[in-house]
């Protein structure tokens, strides 16, 4: 499974037009082939910051799903909503059980 997190902070009065631009986008990627889920949440400290966690089946999914051109139009419309870059962070992770972890 791969997993994605990514933050933005969003600048002063826009948080409304990118939490619309994110639910969209959020709801479209769940649609498509190898998405596991996908969500974005208000931080809890930095009101101001949407934070994103994504799971998707396999390297493939991820790499078609950066190809569809409605998630780069995304990038680029939350790009223009916030303070700096998008950051950006991808796992390649295999889960483990509780009961794995602490026997």
């Amino acid at each position: 499974m791969i997993i994605v997190t990514g933050s933005v902070v969003i600048e002063d009065g826009k948080l409304a037009q990118a939490l619309a631009l994110s639910q969209a986008h959020v709801e479209r990627s769940r649609t498509e082939r190898g998405c596991i889920s996908h969500c974005v949440q208000i931080d809890n400290e930095n009101p101001r910051q949407i934070s994103f966690v994504e799971e998707w089946a396999d390297r493939q999914a991820l790499l078609a799903h950066f190809a569809v051109p409605d998630s780069q139009g995304f990038v680029q419309a939350l790009s223009a909503l916030a303070t700096s870059a998008p950051i950006m962070k991808i796992y390649d992770a295999n889960e483990i059980s509780i009961a794995d972890l602490v026997s």
